[in-house]
């Protein structure tokens, strides 16, 4: 008979579950998913989950669990019945579980988005581009915040949406919070962190996911009580550094969310990296056992994947604390959204940039009177190194990468870019070829006996999947209503050649809610152009009153 002081015992630490004196079952222990050795506390350690509960009992047999831990994971266990029985009800006919304080009416789907964030301590939100996935987090993290929970929260996401979090907080959120957007120097942002105050209200730290990965330290240290990974599959391979420095993030942070639309770009493998950050108590800690649980290996030496396995199961679990919605689920969506994705011109793009600039500024102001003629020709050449070009030279790749990492999150669904400039239009036919992604182009000097036969190659097509197009060749007169996301890689100067392009996609017979996403070099006059053009003004019918505003 074993003593009973040899018996291991289950304790609570934080919102981690330890289990000491278990020598004789480590072995069976290590296969907890979510299993981790503690060399501090000598204790193998697992997240607080009812899953990873039942699998100590399991692997050791007589384990004497502590009180508080009994308290724990039966509260969890009533939650997590009730979660069960909210994702097994419609979401349209969802109701807040709290208020939302946020300043903007939500959608159905994203209150049935805002409740499974409240309720899980790890969530994650598989809603289509489009769909707003951004406002249920804001909600998330706010709440949390009014209620005690969390005081810093930590957003990863990619570089050209790092903006955007802070426009959305700054329209959308209705607690006090401060937003500071990491950017810059690695030196400069440690020491941002470094030297951090806490003040009254949300902090609110957003990143990129290369600075996350330089500064995993730095952002632990900033010990940070929520994070947000938006577009999570940018961690799907889990033996990248950036897959890696997520996870590292994940485990020391308790409340959790994970936005994308495309969890699956591949395989159903890549759910592992997200999951592994986001609740590794669902999948585990090794790729090696989760691979030979739900792939099928064979070829060369039976290291190469050739089929999927227990997918109900792989399905189950993703689901157990994921929302998906498409945007044709979402009939409650406005007909047209725009979103914008921000890049940054190289340092000396931008010095070519302000130099031009500079050059503008000083020759009108030298001239007796200022012609509209003159501003726009100035404006016109701004615009083109603002998309990488100039006298069909390229002098930037930014607009170009920024354009490259959207056209990955598409995964398949076809979009219409449109484009001012035939040296953009050139560079983006190459980037297409190079992606290998099939698609149609059109502009001033395409044939006017064969445009029908391209437009209707891309309606039909299943294979087809981007239609590129000039504004002044594509933006009147054809339907192109088979896709539902526009990208604008650069915009004339008038807003009427705007609305006409949208319209083409945004018309009788479309079925989805129309996203046109507008790629934006910061600190340019793309930015000016893209503002004048959201108020619904053309920039050349005031530009002599205006062309210092536009040149600043």
């Amino acid at each position: 008979m074993i003593p009973a002081y040899n018996f291991p015992s289950a304790t609570l630490a934080g919102d981690k579950l330890q289990v000491h004196n278990c020598y004789r079952f480590k072995d069976a222990l290590k296969r907890v998913p979510g299993a981790r050795w503690n060399p501090t506390a000598k204790a193998w350690e697992f997240p607080a989950t009812t899953e990873c509960f039942q699998g100590i009992i399991q692997a050791a047999p007589g384990v004497k669990v502590d009180p508080s831990v009994t308290k724990y994971m039966t509260d969890l266990a009533f939650r997590e019945a009730e979660v069960a029985v909210m994702q097994g009800q419609r979401w349209q006919d969802s109701k807040p579980l709290a208020p939302m304080p946020i300043l903007v009416i939500p959608y159905q789907h994203q209150i049935h988005a805002f409740n499974l964030g409240i309720s899980l301590d790890a969530a994650a939100y598989f809603m289509e581009m489009g769909a707003g996935k951004t406002l249920p987090a804001i909600a998330v993290a706010g709440y949390r915040w009014l209620h005690g929970q969390i005081n810093r929260l930590l957003i990863v996401c990619p570089a050209s949406v790092m903006p955007v979090w802070k426009q959305e907080f700054d329209k959308c959120s209705d607690v006090q919070c401060r937003v500071v957007v990491l950017d810059g120097p690695v030196k400069k942002r440690q020491e941002i962190l470094a030297n951090w105050q806490d003040r009254f209200g949300l902090d609110v730290v957003v990143i990129n996911y290369e600075g996350a990965r330089n500064m995993v330290d730095d952002l632990l240290r900033w010990s940070p009580d929520m994070l947000i990974m938006d577009e999570a599959h940018r961690c799907k391979t889990p033996g990248s550094q950036q897959s890696k420095a997520m996870a590292r993030i994940g485990a020391k942070t308790k409340y959790k969310l994970a936005l994308t639309g495309t969890p699956i770009t591949n395989s159903p493998l890549d759910v592992y990296g997200i999951y592994r950050a986001l609740d590794p108590s669902i999948f585990g800690t090794s790729f090696f056992a989760f691979k030979n649980r739900y792939a099928i290996m064979g070829g060369w030496e039976n290291k190469q994947v050739v089929g999927y396995q227990r997918i109900d199961e792989l399905a189950a679990k993703i689901h157990r604390i994921a929302f998906r919605v498409r945007k044709d689920e979402c009939l409650d969506l406005p007909e047209m959204v725009d979103v914008y994705r921000y890049c940054r011109l190289e340092d000396k793009a931008q010095a070519l940039y302000d130099q031009m600039r500079k050059e503008s500024v000083a020759e009108l102001e030298a001239g007796e009177t200022v012609v509209a003629a003159n501003v726009l020709s100035k404006l016109l050449r701004l615009s083109q190194i603002a998309g990488g070009f100039l006298d069909g030279q390229q002098v930037s790749s930014a607009k170009l990468n920024l354009l490259s990492d959207i056209l990955d999150d598409l995964e398949g669904q076809k979009a219409v870019i449109f484009v001012r400039f035939t040296a953009e239009k050139e560079a983006i036919e190459k980037l297409l070829t190079k992606k290998q992604i099939d698609f149609v182009s059109l502009d001033g000097s395409t044939p006017m006996k064969i445009r029908g036969a391209l437009v209707e190659r891309f309606q039909t097509d299943p294979e087809c999947q981007i239609f590129v197009g000039q504004i002044a060749a594509a933006g009147t007169g054809i339907t192109l209503h088979a896709a539902s996301t526009a990208i604008f890689y650069s915009c004339s100067f008038s807003y009427s050649d705007l609305d006409q392009a949208r319209s083409r996609l945004h018309r009788s017979g479309q079925r989805h809610s129309v996203t046109n996403i507008f790629l934006t070099a910061q600190g340019t006059v793309d930015e000016k152009i893209y503002a004048a053009l959201a108020e619904k003004r053309d920039i050349a019918t005031n530009i002599v009153d205006n062309w210092r505003e536009l040149l600043k």
